[in-house]
């Protein structure tokens, strides 16, 4: 069972960006990457079919991505 893949990669870059240049709530951030994962359950596209565990992996990862997005953001303007 593969819980990382090449989705990973852009998950992470996709957080880290949007950390660094646009989002700064976790609350909003959270709504957005869980709500997110809900509706890969009901779209019709083959990307979107993964396991829960797959699921909580790209929901950690985001985490990871968004966390380094902000942490940049703060070295920067101190």
């Amino acid at each position: 069972m593969v819980l990382l893949n090449l989705y990973s990669i852009s998950h992470f870059l996709l957080w880290l960006i949007s950390g660094r240049f646009v989002l700064r709530s976790w609350t909003l951030f959270l709504v957005l990457s869980i709500g997110w994962e809900f509706l890969e359950l009901f779209l019709p596209y083959e990307f979107a079919v993964e396991t829960w565990d797959n699921k909580c992996a790209d929901i950690i990862v985001n985490c990871a991505g968004f966390w380094v997005g902000l942490w940049w953001t703060k070295k920067i303007n101190h």
